[in-house]
């Protein structure tokens, strides 16, 4: 089976705690790994640190190149997520140490970075061709911060109607 070369690298700036977020990032996620770290001299931004990592076989750079840029809502990662169990270890791994819960399955990490954490099977409910079952879904959904998949689950079933 041929491999597939990856085309499409999310790129994250950072101050100066790349190398440190990737550390964070590649602890969280398993089978995840930093492949490399190089530290660029006489740039714009004065010296920087470039390292590139992998998140479940999803190549990442971040770069620690000065206060410019903020992380904002407007990007965000999406994990999906097979079990309660699951959401709640990426929850409390992802707002620890000054991370925040936001609402409805998103997050901030203690670098600011946002994060969705869903269940997998929200994307077979949120295609439901029932407007009554999607209804329920996001009225259920809409009162959570980090979700709960049986009651969306029960939300998703719930025919009484």
């Amino acid at each position: 089976m041929a491999s597939i070369k990856i085309k499409i690298v999310p790129h994250l700036w950072f101050d100066k705690e790349a190398k440190e977020a990737a550390e964070f990032y590649t602890s969280i996620f398993e089978g995840s790994k930093i492949k490399s770290c190089v530290t660029l001299e006489d740039t714009p931004s004065g010296t920087v640190e470039l390292v590139t990592f992998d998140l479940f076989g999803q190549e990442f750079q971040a770069i620690s190149a000065g206060p410019f840029f903020k992380f904002n809502e407007s990007i965000s990662f999406i994990v999906k997520c097979d079990t309660q169990k699951e959401i709640d270890n990426y929850w409390e791994k992802l707002t620890a140490e000054g991370g925040q819960e936001v609402e409805c399955g998103w997050l901030k990490d203690k670098y600011g970075l946002s994060w969705q954490i869903v269940p997998a099977i929200m994307d077979k409910m949120m295609q439901s061709k029932d407007p009554m079952k999607l209804s329920r879904v996001t009225q259920a959904f809409l009162k959570m911060i980090k979700f709960d998949i049986d009651a969306l689950q029960r939300a998703y079933d719930d025919d009484r109607g």
